[in-house]
């Protein structure tokens, strides 16, 4: 009986510590994360939304992706706003419109719903952090690649869209590497508004202009890139330099052809992947404080900045690149 008496003892207390060790790590049906961008439907979305997929598969939780088919700040809001009133366990989120965001991400906070920004950030809202790329560092990345493609010398076409934070940044990171080429003029920054239509139309309009010698164009955004290659091709103009921004199928292709002459790599799988997972930590270790300005504060418990990287993809590496690719997505 003394013998019985110990094992059924020690059984108890195994059964205590092992419901204290997985205390707060088993996911519950009410848990819902949500990813909300302001262009769902483009490859670089799509490359996300797997992820975001994936690591929700993964950790058994249920999860949504929200936002507008094309290019629309304002019907991000809403969207947003919508995962918030559905109480969302936690939020990643692009910001299209960094100003426009700003109070609903305060306002999520301020509900308790944790909500960190990917890819285009929000910095001057309570988001509790930023996961992407160093968009700094892909516009200097870039920026030397331009210099080295121009020889030094010529004038250059810039596609953007001003109210994106990373956008920003990116073209401050070009404006910087360009410092010590001063016969590199930006002669023009074109606001395309989420249109890539504006960047297919201002290349044929500059193309038809000879006043207007441009030698080449830089393409802050996914979109632009293609279109002012295909503008390019149709007119046979092989004398301009083109530099895009990230690795959709046409992309890569006009890579291949020899029209673009690198683009820059982003990791869009790897942020939302981690975005998720990181916000499900919160969920099941919530922060004392989510109001806090954790920048500031040395013994923060989430970081500031969480940089998945970025690369240069030219003719030399692309087929590499595009088997890496086939590899990781079966496409």
């Amino acid at each position: 009986m003394p013998r019985l008496f110990q094992l059924l003892a020690c059984g108890c207390v195994l059964v205590f510590v092992l419901s204290l060790i997985t205390c707060g790590s088993e996911h519950s049906s009410d848990e819902l994360y949500v990813l909300v961008s302001a262009n769902i439907q483009v490859p670089y979305w799509k490359t996300a939304g797997a992820g975001f997929s994936q690591s929700a598969s993964q950790l058994k939780v249920r999860y949504d992706f929200v936002g507008p088919d094309e290019y629309d700040p304002k019907a991000e809001k809403d969207a947003f706003d919508k995962a918030v009133a559905k109480k969302a366990t936690g939020i990643l989120v692009s910001a299209a419109d960094a100003k426009l965001l700003k109070d609903s991400i305060d306002a999520a906070i301020g509900a308790g719903i944790p909500v960190i920004t990917v890819d285009s950030d929000a910095p001057a809202s309570k988001r509790l952090f930023f996961i992407g790329t160093n968009n700094y560092q892909a516009g200097v990345t870039g920026g030397l690649r331009l210099a080295a493609e121009l020889k030094g010398k010529g004038n250059v076409v810039v596609f953007t869209m001003p109210a994106q934070a990373n956008l920003a940044e990116r073209l401050r990171g070009y404006r910087d590497a360009l410092e010590s080429h001063p016969e590199i003029k930006i002669a023009r920054v074109v606001d395309i508004a989420g249109d890539p239509r504006v960047a297919f139309d201002t290349t044929t309009e500059i193309l038809g202009k000879e006043k207007d010698k441009v030698d080449a164009f830089v393409c802050l955004e996914a979109q632009a890139g293609k279109e002012v290659a295909t503008v390019l091709n149709s007119n046979k103009v092989t004398n301009k330099v083109v530099i895009a921004m990230d690795t959709d199928p046409d992309t890569l292709e006009w890579i291949r052809k020899g029209v673009i002459a690198a683009t820059i790599s982003q990791k869009p799988y790897t942020m939302t992947y981690v975005g998720l997972r990181m916000l499900d930590d919160l969920y099941h270790h919530k922060l004392p404080n989510m109001s806090s300005d954790f920048s500031k504060d040395v013994f923060a418990p989430v970081p500031a900045f969480v940089d998945t990287g970025s690369a240069l993809v030219d003719k030399a590496n692309v087929e590499a690149f595009i088997q890496m690719k086939q590899a990781a997505t079966g496409k």
